[in-house]
């Protein structure tokens, strides 16, 4: 392939990751098809909620094949604290294009008790901060004046966000914003470092106990970015025999996707989920490939629960 014909390819991939961002938000922030189960990355409120110790890392690779598409890796760990209280930490590692950005913050909630059935408003906050660089010269660009541009390495920006989250044993709602300080973001629409914008994430969710071995959840994210469309997960899910998830999940406008998980012990539970864009970018990357494993510490209290299935 002679190099002004791989140009015009690298170029026509570059422009397509454009279009595709417009379509979900801006990609500000980084977006996960299993948010289910990377509640506490989504909603701080959720910290500490399912009674004991937990770790999950999650991998997604968004777009395989387009060159320059979001990849993103994710660390959270979180356990109830005292009676009322749980602690958690998160961090997040995000590329998109020629921009890297490495996000950690320590999670905080403390629930408050609605009634006597038990169900619960926990009060969320995150602090911390994010590690923005770009690499001006990775990547081609529109624009041949940016490659100029001086690199970002490693700036430090503080983030504080908050979230109200109300859980009873079958349902949750909640709403959340992962950073209310506007600090620099780069901007791929722009090929610029420009403002951070205002999120507002809403979650929701119910299971149904259709028999002893099959429950059934509805679930939902809606994600507002300030100055875009607003863009709506809907997630159809089933548990049976309290070990095996299986999955769909439908953003707006963008992509379907199927989701399968496992859980191999009391401990471990793995998950697996694939996109399929709806959109004009389908005939040029071969989907969306999300990974989770999450570890919980199980007391003998726990074990002889029924397994909270959010």
């Amino acid at each position: 392939m002679n190099t002004k014909k791989r140009y015009i390819i690298k170029l026509g991939s570059i422009a397509l990751l454009f279009f595709g961002v417009s379509n979900i938000f801006g990609q500000q922030e980084p977006q996960y098809t299993q948010y289910n189960y990377n509640t506490m990355t989504v909603n701080p409120g959720y910290t500490g909620s399912r009674g004991h110790f937990a770790a999950i890392s999650l991998f997604r690779t968004q777009w395989v094949g387009l060159e320059g598409s979001p990849k993103t890796i994710s660390l959270g760990i979180d356990s109830p604290f005292e009676k009322f209280d749980g602690v958690g930490l998160s961090i997040v590692q995000d590329q998109i294009g020629p921009s890297s950005e490495t996000f950690i913050d320590v999670n905080y909630a403390h629930n408050i008790i609605l009634n006597r059935r038990g169900h619960k408003l926990a009060l969320g906050v995150k602090a911390g901060g994010r590690f923005l660089s770009v690499d001006w010269s990775k990547g081609t660009y529109r624009d041949p004046d940016v490659l100029f541009n001086e690199n970002i390495n490693s700036e430090f920006l503080p983030t504080v966000g908050a979230g109200l989250f109300y859980y009873t044993d079958n349902a949750y709602l909640g709403i959340s914003t992962p950073n209310i300080l506007y600090n620099k973001r780069y901007d791929v629409l722009e090929e610029s470092v420009g403002k951070d914008r205002m999120h507002l994430y809403f979650i929701g969710g119910y299971v149904f106990n259709l028999n002893p071995l099959l429950k059934f959840k509805p679930s939902t994210f809606v994600k507002y970015v300030e100055g875009a469309p607003l863009i709506a997960d809907v997630s159809l899910n089933f548990l049976l025999y309290e070990r095996l998830n299986l999955g769909v999940n439908y953003r707006w406008d963008d992509s379907v996707g199927a989701l399968f998980g496992f859980q191999i012990n009391p401990q471990f539970n793995i998950g697996y989920a694939y996109d399929y864009n709806t959109n004009e970018l389908n005939t040029y990357n071969s989907g969306t490939h999300e990974i989770f494993i999450r570890y919980q510490l199980i007391s003998k209290l726990t074990k002889i629960k029924s397994p909270r299935f959010f």
